[in-house]
């Protein structure tokens, strides 16, 4: 298997929003993402944009609906949109989880969970875990590694 382009990883994730520019904003200054790209289309919809956060951490985020150049559009909605919903959530690794969570708790954020340690065994991992709830009710998971497997 090729390695993917540069500054890509093997899977990336797409999430839309209803107003995507927003979240953008959002998730810049509350979850520390840093904006790679954002295609604007008419009206200031959000077609296309890359967010990243770190080395090889890469989320895209959209309007609702998907790109206007998709004839009918893709069936991508805002939590909003199905009664906060959601069909997935986004696992994120971060240094610090508890300055993670202060930072967005500060910008915003709905803390769903807060920091706590799950150790899964000598055997396993323990990982110091919270989550979060972003403006339009997405669900977003983030980690710290603790301790790894065997030590």
């Amino acid at each position: 298997m090729r390695a993917p382009p540069p500054g890509w990883s093997r899977i990336n994730a797409s999430i839309f929003y209803d107003d995507a520019a927003a979240a953008i904003d959002f998730l810049c200054d509350a979850f520390g993402f840093e904006r790679v790209m954002v295609i604007e289309g008419e009206g200031g919809r959000v077609e296309h944009s890359e967010l990243r956060l770190g080395d090889n951490g890469l989320v895209m985020v959209g309007s609702a609906g998907g790109g206007s150049h998709r004839e009918g559009g893709l069936p991508a909605v805002s939590p909003r949109a199905v009664n906060g919903q959601n069909t997935s959530m986004l696992c994120v690794f971060v240094d610090d989880a508890d300055a993670h969570a202060a930072r967005a708790e500060a910008a915003g954020a709905t803390i769903a969970d807060r920091p706590t340690t799950h150790d899964y065994g000598e055997d396993h991992w323990a990982d110091r875990t919270y989550r979060a709830v972003d403006p339009e009710g997405h669900h977003w998971w983030f980690m710290q590694r603790v301790r790894g497997p065997g030590s």
